[in-house]
């Protein structure tokens, strides 16, 4: 199944990648937001991420349903071990308190 991951901006790197340091449920990983940048995105902002690439820019309320969807579908596994998987050059250690229902 090819999923599509809600994940929160933590910064953007200021790189010729551009890429972006995202939280998806506590892990911290680096994203290519090359795509999402003419939506105006910046850090707190929402991005649907599929295989290390943001895909869109999204609201808030939107990326729960999407993970609480994911959850219900029992794919909430498979989605953070494609996270995992994204680059880790930089990636901040994970907030142990936050985390997306």
């Amino acid at each position: 199944m090819c999923l599509a991951i809600p994940g929160k901006i933590v910064s953007l790197a200021d790189d010729p990648a551009h890429s972006a340091l995202i939280e998806v449920a506590g892990v911290h990983r680096r994203v290519d937001v090359s795509l999402v940048e003419p939506d105006g995105i910046g850090p707190g902002d929402w991005v649907l991420i599929h295989v290390g690439f943001a895909m869109s820019k999204i609201r808030e309320q939107d990326a729960y349903e999407q993970m609480s969807m994911l959850k219900a579908l029992g794919e909430t596994e498979a989605a953070m071990q494609e996270v995992r998987g994204y680059s880790t050059d930089d990636a901040e250690p994970p907030p142990k308190e936050r985390s997306i229902p």
